[in-house]
Parts: structure tokens; sequence; C-alpha cells
């Protein structure tokens, strides 16, 4: 348990508002300021890290002509205390972050078609929503380390290194993010040639100092099994300061619940004469960790006017069962039954079990962030007994971590009781999307109005459309429905070129490469193949940090 002590020495009860401290989803660990909870990213119970109250956003309407850096600074102060981070300086981390997207809305929202339209989140420097994240945790990182450093040289100071497995598009967002940031090492694991090429050429071609990418010899399930060995290491944790990227980190979904927000005031604008402040919206977001999908959760909670969010999965299926049915299992696959999708779009640098597909990104097994949403409804339900809130809180985290428990021993939790899942089925939706269905969807759009899809926008363009002729014959439902694109098309090229491909004004080179691709294949790189094995990582980890001090002259 955190001590409940600030960096100025006083109590967090008397500078942090309930949603500026921090509990874990199992119960063990509670009183945690921001600052502990970006840095440590896992609970020591396991748990994830959520706010101990959801705030809401009282006056959310007069942000509605607010720029997109203007909004994040309203909507993470609510979570952020002023007694870790100063206004300024969380204006200032907050600007710099979105200074490296190409749009100037930094998320713009274009109209795709009738009633559906398209937020995109794709426009930071890696071509992936995570970069809207994964910027922001990066300064976070470097913030935090350079206070704890004031006054400090050499080997004394606090430094991080920062240790994640990637498939592809987490490895380079991250990498963005952290590239050239003081106090900081980063080793990115992934499995050698496995994951696409212009994923690999982006994470191999960022030279500075501190990035460090290891190809291991193996598969992603041998990245993350070395990752988590190395956390339960004693010997390393002895001597390395180590830290997390991946989406269980509080601080990405807290960003990602901006651009809800904003997007609804881009609609606004855009839509004036069928589109009032105050009415109701549908997001579809396709769906594998769960954590993108949570930010509108929290934008919800918060106030936003959202009529439902709808999960999109593609044939890894785990959420669309759970809404479905109650139930939350595992359902492996292997062998010729497993196989799908496109060597060229890095679909063999899954977990095992997994379906391949053509929407790789979102090929799990379980969603690592649904944690945080079975706490609010547990949360929920033992708040309807009359208890007092220190008993409610109590027993989610005994139910969560009972489920969890069942997920892991017995690969499956559920059904959950009626009540529990008529409460998530109050906000949620959700839809499963096949392989075949993703390439007609990236087909009709491009015949239907020219607007090229990457396949894991298309699986939440599909779920978007599918939710919207329901939305016309129920009563009270949202007319306008935002479907979240989360990856530029040029990243899974394969994908787009098998739906497009026998489209005759269709040209991959003219009519989605965008230039910074351009020769990416021709630039230096800089990766360190190593083998499947945690030791000889720990051994790679520690003579690189050490190069990296020799250099800096520590």
């Amino acid at each position: 348990m955190s001590n409940g002590v600030v960096a100025n020495g006083a109590s967090a009860d008397q500078t942090h508002t309930a949603s500026q401290r921090y509990l874990s989803t199992r119960g063990e660990d509670s009183g945690f300021s921001f600052e502990e909870v970006v840095l440590k990213g896992l609970a020591s119970d396991g748990g994830l890290y959520i706010p101990e109250a959801i705030p809401s956003a009282e006056n959310w309407e007069s942000w509605k002509d607010l720029s997109f850096t203007d909004l994040a600074f309203n909507i993470i102060s609510l979570f952020v205390s002023p007694s870790e981070i100063p206004s300024e300086d969380l204006k200032d981390i907050i600007n710099r972050s979105y200074a490296t997207f190409r749009a100037d809305e930094v998320t713009p929202l274009v109209n795709l078609q009738g009633d559906v339209h398209l937020l995109e989140l794709f426009h930071g420097p890696t071509f992936a929503f995570k970069d809207v994240a994964l910027q922001f945790l990066g300064n976070l990182f470097e913030y935090f380390l350079v206070r704890r450093n004031e006054g400090k040289t050499g080997r004394d100071r606090y430094h991080l290194t920062v240790v994640g497995a990637t498939s592809g598009d987490t490895g380079s967002a991250a990498i963005y993010g952290l590239r050239g940031k003081k106090d900081v090492s980063v080793f990115m694991l992934h499995p050698k040639g496995r994951v696409s090429p212009v994923q690999e050429q982006q994470m191999t071609t960022v030279l500075d100092a501190n990035v460090h990418n290891l190809a291991v010899t193996g598969n992603f399930d041998n990245c993350q099994d070395i990752v988590k060995a190395l956390f339960a290491d004693p010997e390393i944790n002895s001597t390395h300061k180590l830290g997390a990227v991946n989406s269980i980190n509080w601080a990405r979904i807290l960003a990602q619940t901006v651009y809800y927000f904003h997007a609804y005031f881009s609609l606004l604008r855009q839509q004036p004469s069928t589109f009032k402040l105050g009415d109701k919206v549908r997001f579809a977001v396709p769906s594998g960790n769960f954590g993108d999908i949570l930010a509108g959760y929290f934008a919800l909670r918060m106030g936003l006017p959202v009529d439902k969010l709808v999960i999109a999965t593609n044939e890894n299926d785990i959420l669309d069962r759970f809404f479905k049915t109650g139930r939350y299992e595992k359902k492996p696959t292997y062998g010729s039954k497993a196989e799908g999708g496109l060597e060229q779009d890095g679909v063999k640098a899954h977990e095992d079990g997994v379906k391949e597909t053509l929407s790789p990104a979102m090929d799990i097994l379980v969603s690592s962030n649904f944690e945080r949403l079975l706490w609010f409804l547990a949360y929920q339900f033992a708040s309807s007994a009359g208890m007092d809130d220190e008993w409610n809180k109590k027993q989610a985290g005994q139910e969560v971590s009972s489920w969890l428990s069942d997920l892991k021993n017995k690969g499956g939790f559920g059904p959950v009781y009626k009540d529990v899942l008529e409460a998530a089925r109050k906000n949620f939706e959700s839809e499963r999307v096949s392989d075949q269905e993703t390439l007609d969807t990236i087909k009709a759009l491009y015949k239907e109005v020219g607007y090229v899809l990457d396949p894991h926008t298309a699986v939440g363009v599909e779920a978007a459309r599918r939710t919207q002729k329901r939305a016309l014959v129920e009563e009270g439902a949202a007319k306008h429905i935002i479907s979240l694109s989360t990856a530029h098309p040029a990243k899974f090229a394969g994908a787009v070129e098998l739906a497009l491909k026998e489209e005759p004004e269709f040209n991959f080179q003219e009519n989605v490469l965008p230039p910074e691709f351009v020769g990416l294949d021709k630039k230096e790189k800089r990766v360190s193949d190593v083998a499947n094995d945690w030791k000889a990582v720990r051994d790679v980890v520690r003579q690189q940090v050490e190069e990296e001090f020799k250099a800096l002259g520590y």
C-alpha cells in the first residue's frame, strides 16, 4: 500500500480529490498518487490501477470550442493533482506531446458516409492510434524522472529501464514516445522475422542512444515470457528500475479519453443542423485489449452523452461472447484452424492460441484492460447491498480477484450475475466481424466514397454500419455514430491490396503510401539479435544500459 504522501510531504487526502488517488482492481493496493501508478504500471497484487472515483465533468458543455490540447488539459487535470504536476507544467507536457502530430486538430473527424463518421487517430509519428497515448506517456516519464533527479549526478540519478514485448504497433509507438528522453532506456523485444516490414523498419531505424531493439529467436509468447521473467527477477530489479509502457498503464487510458470529447465537439461543428449540444452519439471501436473503448467508458461516466459504445472484434471474439452470454472464456485455436491473415502484415507475431486474422493487432486470447471494466461492474453490483463505500470497494476487489483467478486456473469465468451483465449491456453493444466481412467493408467503402480503410478500422466500420441499422428502428437511439480509425492503411498494406486488387482506379503507391514510408527500408538500422532466453536478454539489457552510462560520462 502506498504511504499516501506526495512530493511536498502533505497527505494525499489533503491535496488530492478521490479521482486523483488510485487503487488496484484486485483490492490490495490503494492510496496511490498519479506519479506512482504511471511509473509502476502494474499493481503489486497483480491488478490494474483505476481512480478511486470517476469525476463528473460538470461544465463539459463549455469546452466545445477548445483546441485539442486545451481540452486535454481540462480532462487530464481532473485525474492529476496540481500538487503533483503544477498546471503550467501539465500544459507544457500536453503541448509538447501533440506538437508531433501532422494534423492541426490532432485527431480530425471526417464524414465517411451518411451519419457514419470516422475519427482519424493515425496522424502521430508512427501512424497509429497508440501515438496519442505514448507521446504523452513518454513526456510524463521524462518529467517525473527529471524532477526526481534534481541535484543528482551520474549513477545516483533515478534511471528507468523500460522493457516491453511487441507484435508491431506498440513497439514503434513506445520507441517514438521515449526516444531521446532523459534518464530512460527503452528495450523493445519483437519476434524475429514475424512483425510486418513497415513496423520493423519503424522500430529499428530509430537510432537514438537510449533505444534498443532486440529481435528474439522465437514467437511473441516467448518475448512476453522474457519480459515477465525480467520483472519477476530479484537480481535485475535490485540494480535496474524497470518500467512498462503497454496498454495497462493508466496514463494511456487517460490520454485516450480526450479524443472522445474532441470527436463529439467536432461533430457538433460539422453537423449543426442534425446534431445539437446534449444529443447522444454512438462510438464503434475496433477492440483487442479493450483499452481504447475503455477510454470511451470513462468519457461516458464523466458526462459525455454517449448512447452506446460498440465493441468491434475480429474472429478472436472473447469480448463479443461475454456481452452475448455473460461468460468470459478463452477459446484457443491451433493448427490449420488457427491459420489466416497475411505474413506481410505481421500476422505471425501473435501470442500462441489465437486465430490469425487480417487485423493482427486485435488477435488476442484475453483482453488485458477488461479487468478495469469488471471492477466498475462489480462495484456497481456491490453498491446495491446498501453498505458503505469502503465495503463496496472491498467487495469489488474480491469479486474481480475471484473472476481473474478462474480465468487463470480454469480458462474462464461466468456466467456473471444477471444484474452485472445487464449493467454492462446498458452502455455497450458488441459485434464480431470476420476476415471476409473485413475485406468486403474495405472494398465497399472504397467503391462508394473513395476512402481507404485499414483492416482494423474496417472491423469498426462494419460494426458501426450494423448498429446504425438497428438504431434506425430503436426509439430514442442516437442518429450519429463515430467509428474510430486506429491505423493508417499503409501499415497493413497486404490486406488493403488484397481487398482492392481488382479495383481499376486503385494504386497503392498513389492512393495510400505516405511520403514518410518511402525509403524507410533503405535507412540505417540498429537491432540486436538475441536468443530465446531471459537470462541472455538480461545480460544484453545490463550491457547496453552500461554502454549508455559510459557514453554519458557516468
